[in-house]
């Protein structure tokens, strides 16, 4: 077994020698301090003589006072020459160097001088003041006088005062003699003990010198080292080598344990950087290592004459995936996604591109503008355009996730630098503003970032804080549109027509604000408002008009709130409040918004036909693939799109595809309602077709719920 001397015993052993060397020190201190004990009391002996002052003062005080009590007579009775005689007496006195006997007011009534030429005048040296106000003994100093005074009291009456003046020259003059002599004493002690002192800062130093360099050499080395190693590592460099030691003892311990953790710690930031850098779903680079790369390029580039393009991809539609497939089905979507993007980047993206998850559905991409054969930098804007319509054709293809093929498209907003932005930030806003311009062009294209659409987002939330709370401050209200029976041409129903009237712009198109509500999720409050006021309507044209129990009434539901899953209790809370037969409310869907849900669409729209309201599919034509989506949607009514009404006079292709809507509606039994009826040919056409009902200007225009009573009339 190896006998271990670890750095505990050495430093250990180094104390003791250490203490012994301070406890011979401190013996030949105290033989030394005895010797100087009786030098110290006699060097006290003599600062006694510094009292002196203060007994000056205790004795002028007690004069003073002696003084004023032997004025008071004299005073009351203004006996100058007993005054007179008091001050002189006062006067001849040590160390007195004036007497000032004064009135109530601070005026000189004697100086002890024989003609008294201050006599009425007042006192206007610097302790002037707080002598008048003083109201008892008062003692004031300077550097040359000690300045006493007392009141001249009798009874609570104050006659005046007194004040004496001590110089303080002989006084300093027996201090600077006292100090003259314990200076030379304590010279005469320090050249004494000099010899002394030397030998015992010597052995100090030596000590010291010792102590320092074991500490050096045994541990403040090996510490600053692994401390310059700890600065590496502080400063990113986790590489750096440890140092490297056989020695046995803790340092030893310490240097490898430490050898140890900077290898771990390497290990780790390598793990916590790939973590902190990469999107853990796809692999790719998140947003913060998007955001760091981007701002090195800029810098970069600046000055450079070179150009990059951010192009901010959002999947459209996603969130139907997650509520219809679950999360694990829009994960597994998003991988897909990812690999499809990547690929398609690596081919077409060029030298130096970066594909980045910022989170959720959104990727960004960026590229930089390459140099041709020529020596010129290539066109940017043109690599970023074909990359965005390679982006948009491959993302249309569907996708194929648990056995079932899901269609989605992206919206693309491309910003350029430096001719958008040339700040990281300013560009990432513009790309974020160009993808929503995207969205509402029509959703699965790309769009390129412009001035203009700064100003329209603008616009845009203008409008949005504008829309909040419009309906309380009555700016909202409901048109109606009537609704006829091509059979007999009677009025069966109305559809309610949302309508805004801006108090400084005037009428805002539906198209407009009605976007902006579903966008904003306005539309979630303003919804079951309308519904309402429409169930309220119909009920009053009912009371008013009795033959109009059959009129329903039609409202458009947008598909924010057919995902949100609480309409039929909405539907059926209304209907219950408002006393309106539930077959008497006509719900109207754009086919777009069920088909592109149709699982959880079909749910919901079941439960609102078992409870008896009728479900109508708005602008149908433009958004099924085929007929035959009308077998899986449970629905009572379609409404033929005016696209395909406004041309089927003049092209048969239009014609035939209506009637053909209407043979199959009718094969299913549902109800075709034909909307932009404008002409009779029109209404003559659809009648001969076998269409059910008919809206539009030829059949009367949209009105406020007062004008249609009257037309019920």
């Amino acid at each position: 077994m190896t006998l271990r001397f670890g750095l505990q015993a050495k430093f250990l052993a180094g104390m003791a020698l250490v203490l012994i060397g301070v406890l011979a020190l401190m013996a030949v201190m105290w033989q030394r301090q005895e010797t100087m004990q009786a030098q110290v009391f006699d060097v006290g002996r003599q600062t006694m003589r510094e009292l002196v002052g203060e007994r000056l003062k205790r004795r002028g005080e007690a004069g003073v006072q002696q003084l004023a009590e032997s004025l008071t007579n004299p005073m009351y009775y203004s006996d100058l020459d007993a005054i007179g005689t008091l001050a002189r007496a006062a006067m001849r006195q040590p160390d007195v160097a004036y007497v000032l006997v004064y009135d109530a007011q601070g005026r000189i009534v004697h100086d002890g001088s024989g003609d008294i030429p201050a006599y009425g005048q007042p006192m206007n040296d610097a302790f002037a003041f707080e002598v008048v106000t003083a109201r008892s003994t008062h003692v004031q100093s300077s550097d040359r006088i000690v300045d006493i005074s007392a009141p001249i009291m009798i009874g609570d009456q104050r006659l005046g005062g007194v004040r004496v003046g001590y110089s303080l020259s002989a006084i300093k003059r027996d201090e600077d003699s006292a100090n003259g002599a314990m200076h030379a004493r304590l010279e005469e002690i320090g050249r004494k003990h000099v010899f002394w002192i030397s030998m015992i800062g010597a052995a100090l130093l030596a000590l010291g010198a010792l102590v320092v360099a074991l500490v050096q050499k045994t541990l403040v080395r090996p510490i600053r080292q692994l401390a310059d190693v700890a600065q590496e590592i502080e400063s990113g460099n986790f590489e750096t080598d440890a140092p490297v030691t056989s020695r046995g003892d803790e340092v030893g311990d310490l240097v490898r344990a430490f050898g140890r953790m900077s290898s771990s710690v390497a290990r780790h930031d390598r793990d916590i950087r790939r973590m902190a850098y990469s999107d853990a779903l796809t692999g790719l680079a998140n947003r913060l290592a998007f955001r760091e790369s981007l701002d090195r390029r800029l810098l970069q580039l600046r000055g450079a004459g070179r150009q990059l393009a951010l192009l901010f991809a959002d999947i459209d539609d996603f969130k139907r995936v997650n509520d219809t497939l679950g999360h694990d089905a829009g994960d597994e979507v998003l991988v897909q996604f990812a690999n499809r993007i990547r690929e398609t980047v690596e081919r077409m993206g060029g030298e130096g591109a970066m594909l980045a998850r910022f989170g959720g559905d959104e990727f960004v991409i960026l590229i930089e503008s390459v140099l041709s054969p020529t020596g010129n930098h290539g066109d940017v804007r043109t690599a970023a355009s074909r990359l965005a319509e390679a982006l948009v054709a491959e993302l249309s293809r569907p996708i194929v996730v648990q056995e079932r093929q899901v269609f989605l498209g992206t919206s693309i907003g491309i910003t350029l630098f430096p001719e958008d932005a040339s700040g990281s930030t300013m560009l990432m806003k513009n790309g974020d503003i160009a993808m929503y311009q995207a969205k509402v062009a029509g959703k699965n294209c790309h769009r390129f970032y412009s001035r203009a659409m700064d100003q329209a987002v603008e616009r845009r939330v203008r409008m949005e804080q504008d829309l909040r709370g419009a309906w309380e401050r009555g700016e909202l209200s409901l048109a109606y549109q009537p609704v006829y029976s091509l059979a007999d041409n009677q009025l069966r129903g109305a559809e309610a027509l949302l309508r805004w009237q801006h108090p400084e712009h005037g009428p805002i198109a539906p198209s407009v604000f009605i976007d902006v509500a579903e966008q904003s999720g306005l539309i979630e409050t303003i919804g079951p408002q309308v519904l309402r006021a429409a169930c309220e309507d119909t009920m009053r044209w009912q009371e008013a008009h009795p033959k109009s129990d059959k009129l329903f009434v039609s409202v458009n539901v947008s598909p924010r709130q057919l995902r949100s899953g609480d309409l039929p209790r909405v539907v059926a809370t209304t209907l219950k409040e408002t006393g309106l037969e539930a077959q008497r409310l006509h719900l109207e869907l754009t086919e777009t918004a069920v088909i592109g849900d149709e699982i959880h669409a079909s749910g919901l729209l079941a439960r609102l036909r078992a409870s008896g309201v009728k479900i109508w599919l708005d602008d149908f034509g433009t958004g099924f693939s085929g007929l035959s989506h009308l077998r899986r949607v449970p629905v009572d009514g379609v409404k033929i799109d005016r696209s395909f009404i406004a041309d089927v006079l003049r092209d048969p292709d239009d014609l035939a595809l209506t009637t053909a809507i209407i043979a199959m509606a009718h094969s299913l039994g549902i109800t075709v309602v034909a909307e932009g009826v404008e002409k009779e040919g029109q209404f003559d056409i659809l009648r001969e077709r076998g269409c059910d009902l008919a809206q539009g200007y030829w059949l009367g225009y949209p009105m406020n719920a007062h004008d249609f009573g009257q037309l019920l009339a």
